[in-house]
């Protein structure tokens, strides 16, 4: 339980950071961006342009050179201008979040390999076990930041925790394999999902997959529970891979700031 506690301290930390960045930030920055875009639209409304008059044959015909693409350039640079100096304002605020570049450091007894693919949302994990192989799939957790209408919101929902999505496949050597869709909690795994894969069936072929996971006796349920917890789809594993996939969130956003910026630049 105290590692559950202070585990959750560190969510909810990095979650603020990540509310700060989005809601502090990113708020502001898009309305400085507006700003700036509407003064030099504004701007350039307000020039004289020949070729804004009804044409006059004699004086502008359609070979004439009008100032028009002249002032559609003043608009770009103006707005390119702008974009770089909100970018370059995001990517301050998103390097003195802490997150970009804390090591994740992989807890003891820790079962799966992880493979976490720069520039990727998802990271994969596998592991042996007992003659079987289990693989996961890990999206990026749905955080919930506090705001009073998202709490709102989610709670009508009926979901007013964070979350972490993950697909787990625990496969045999004939290729056949039992596919759980699952949510992770703070200290809790909901099986949402689960399917029975056959490699015999084509692709294209149908497979009867079962009823509902919550149409299912009760003691399946809890029995297919303890089925992934044995396996390592366990709280404790869930909970340090909602912190990792945090930090993987404001790597990847920073990652994509800069080349934001350099597309811009180029």
């Amino acid at each position: 339980m105290a590692f559950s506690a202070a585990l959750l301290l560190r969510v909810v930390s990095s979650t603020r950071s990540i509310a700060s960045r989005a809601l502090g930030c990113r708020r502001g920055h898009d309305s400085a961006f507006l700003r700036a875009l509407g003064g030099g639209m504004n701007r350039v409304a307000s020039s004289s342009s020949p070729c804004g008059e009804a044409p006059d044959r004699g004086t502008c015909s359609s070979f004439a050179t009008c100032p028009f693409s002249t002032q559609a350039q003043k608009v770009g640079f103006a707005a390119d201008s702008s974009i770089l100096k909100v970018l370059d304002a995001e990517i301050k605020c998103a390097e003195e979040c802490d997150d970009h570049d804390r090591k994740d450091e992989i807890p003891d007894r820790f079962p799966f390999e992880v493979k976490d693919a720069p520039g990727s949302t998802t990271i994969a994990l596998s592991r042996d076990y007992h003659g079987e192989t289990v693989k996961v799939i890990v999206s990026m957790p749905n955080l919930v930041t506090g705001d009073g209408d998202d709490d709102a919101g989610r709670d009508r929902q009926g979901s007013s925790q964070s979350c972490l999505p993950l697909l787990v496949t625990v496969s045999k050597g004939d290729g056949t394999s039992l596919e759980f869709g699952c949510t992770a909690y703070p200290d809790e795994v909901c099986i949402d999902s689960m399917v029975v894969r056959e490699a015999r069936l084509a692709d294209e072929e149908l497979a009867y997959e079962g009823p509902d996971f919550h149409d299912l006796d009760e003691n399946l349920q809890k029995a297919f529970h303890k089925y992934l917890e044995i396996r390592g789809i366990s709280p404790s594993t869930t909970n340090y891979l909602h912190e990792y996939m945090i930090n993987k969130d404001s790597r990847e956003y920073l990652v994509w700031l800069r080349n934001m910026k350099q597309f811009i630049q180029e």
